[in-house]
């Protein structure tokens, strides 16, 4: 299984969404990978400003993913596009990840 390789060699394969992923669509999608544990940070107060645990993760990914041009705005018009153009952002970040841990 493709998504399998994200949780090779970890005992926590948990995968973190906020509440707008709460569905059913999206546990089947997770209970098809066999590995993901999904887990919904959710709001204790309705209104107002709230650090959410968990949530950090989630953005910072997403700052990570915007410093690359072409995805800092939504200009593809297919889905798949996408997908694969954060997939090669990630494996860029990964990559100088590794680059430089090796140099050190």
């Amino acid at each position: 299984m493709e998504h399998s390789i994200f949780c090779a060699g970890r005992a926590d394969c948990s995968r973190f969404a906020d509440g707008g992923y709460a569905g059913d669509k999206t546990a089947l999608v997770c209970g098809r990978t066999g590995a993901w544990k999904l887990e919904i940070v959710k709001r204790s107060h309705p209104a107002g400003f709230e650090v959410l645990p968990k949530r950090w993760i989630v953005e910072r990914t997403f700052a990570w993913i915007s410093r690359n041009r072409r995805l800092a705005r939504d200009f593809e018009r297919y889905a798949t596009t996408v997908t694969a153009f954060i997939r090669l952002a990630m494996i860029r970040i990964m990559l100088r990840r590794l680059a430089a841990n090796a140099s050190s």
